[in-house]
């Protein structure tokens, strides 16, 4: 069994699944400021790659839509150049992109616009997780960052499938990094619950989850106030992935208690350091390899991943 000393100088690469609002980008954020972790932001990644051009075309449209004559037409002739400011600390605009369904006298979304965007945040959280191996060698080339963590959305459950083991995203992550998943407790879970009650945020759904919920609603969502129609699903939707991060815990990676990750309920108080960091998910996962065969294997498989990345880095060549 490895020890604690020599794992804390593997060059790593952990992706933390959860739900959003668990502490991932908290600590994400903690790592990259004060330990050299490469950050990687799958809703950054997001909103700046695969879905910029929406996110802009959005925008123009709104301004369209307020039938000023003078900005019409410096639009149209490209007198004015617009474009979002997203950052790893302002993920506002991709959020606002998604949406929300309901009356659009209130903000919302039609019932068609609403799933078309659904269904492009999918694919561009597919696309984002496929490219982590690369951005985990990107971030050694041009950074030279040992350790890398990816702050995966909390939707991430929802574009894979947990149950099989061929699924691309789940296969993608697995081969180049360790999968972490940060269990929520019944304090942290009732505060999520509040913070979606009062200020509830555009999510990304699972079709079998959100197609029954809309079916009765009107189809230009008339007379349905998008935050009102938002806030009851958050519980609903915390019950549904539960078993989903669960199952990708079981098949492809490890489970920690937040309040183990963060040595109490409130992540934003207790942000571990790097080192604390890995000292704890290293108990959580000790743990686990020493009561099933397959935690044993799932560990001895990173383990040789990071060996791998670390004499490629250093040397050329794999270190099997």
């Amino acid at each position: 069994m490895i020890t604690f000393a020599d794992f804390s100088k593997l060059h790593h690469a952990i992706t933390l699944l959860g739900m959003s609002g668990v502490g991932k980008t908290i600590l994400s954020k903690q790592l990259r400021k004060t330990a050299n972790w490469y950050h990687y932001s799958a809703d950054y990644r997001i909103g700046t790659r695969y879905l910029a051009e929406d996110i802009v075309d959005n925008i123009k449209f709104k301004i369209m839509q307020m039938k000023d004559p003078f900005v019409a037409r410096l639009l149209r002739s490209d007198s004015i150049y617009i474009h979002h400011n997203i950052s790893v600390d302002n993920l506002d605009p991709v959020s606002t992109f998604l949406g929300m369904y309901g009356d659009q006298n209130h903000g919302g979304l039609d019932k068609k616009t609403f799933l078309v965007r659904q269904n492009l945040y999918r694919d561009a959280e597919i696309r984002s997780m496929e490219e982590v191996g690369r951005f985990i060698n990107k971030s050694w080339d041009i950074y030279r960052c040992k350790k890398f963590v990816n702050d995966a959305s909390g939707s991430l459950c929802e574009v894979c499938d947990p149950w099989d083991d061929t699924d691309s995203v789940l296969s993608a992550l697995q081969q180049q990094s360790l999968i972490l998943y940060i269990r929520s407790d019944e304090r942290s879970e009732d505060e999520l619950k509040q913070r979606a009650k009062t200020d509830p945020k555009p999510l990304f759904y699972h079709p079998s989850f959100i197609e029954p919920v809309l079916a009765d609603r009107p189809e230009n969502g008339g007379g349905v106030d998008p935050l009102d129609f938002a806030r009851p699903l958050f519980p609903e939707l915390l019950a549904f992935r539960k078993p989903r991060y669960a199952a990708i815990a079981e098949r492809a990676g490890f489970t920690i208690d937040v309040g183990d990750l963060f040595m109490s309920q409130s992540p934003a108080h207790s942000v571990p350091s790097s080192n604390q960091f890995l000292q704890n998910i290293f108990n959580a996962i000790t743990a686990e390899v020493a009561r099933t065969k397959t935690a044993r294997d799932r560990f001895a498989a990173y383990l040789e991943i990071c060996q791998n990345r670390q004499a490629t880095r250093e040397f050329g060549t794999p270190a099997h």
